[in-house]
């Protein structure tokens, strides 16, 4: 039976890490733990809302151990979840444990870090499948 290489797991972490690291920039914190909140809860709700396909073509653009966080918990037979800004604020609430005065500012922080690892016109796409009030909310127009 083959087994796996450590360098495997380390090149996985190190790239999970380059993420994370972007998202604490983006969010203006050290707090490791509260940049992996809102990165886990961001990947949650924008897979949720999207349909199967979409969502399986987003996951493909992710590294390995962030895609395992994405699709945790993940039911395909419940999606796409219809909600609008207010629910999706009240989600994010819950989920990453901050208020809802935060939410727009750690959204579009989060929307701004995991851009910068995407193939051009790939989040988008994925955004695209979003309700406008809600896509403004990840997006907001500068």
């Amino acid at each position: 039976m083959p087994t796996t290489r450590t360098a495997d797991f380390e090149h996985a972490i190190h790239t999970a890490n380059i993420w994370l690291k972007a998202v604490a920039e983006a969010l203006e914190t050290e707090d490791r733990h509260f940049a992996n909140r809102a990165l886990r809860t961001w990947l949650h709700m924008l897979r949720d809302r999207l349909t199967i396909d979409a969502a399986a073509h987003f996951a493909a653009q992710l590294p390995e151990l962030l895609r395992g966080v994405y699709y945790d918990g993940w039911d395909p037979s419940n999606v796409p979840v219809k909600y609008d800004r207010e629910a999706f604020v009240s989600r994010f609430v819950h989920e990453a444990k901050v208020t809802a005065e935060e939410v727009p500012g750690i959204v579009s922080a989060v929307t701004s870090a995991v851009r910068q690892h995407f193939s051009p016109g790939q989040l988008e796409t994925a955004l695209q499948q979003l309700p406008h009030d809600v896509r403004t909310l990840l997006v907001p127009a500068h």
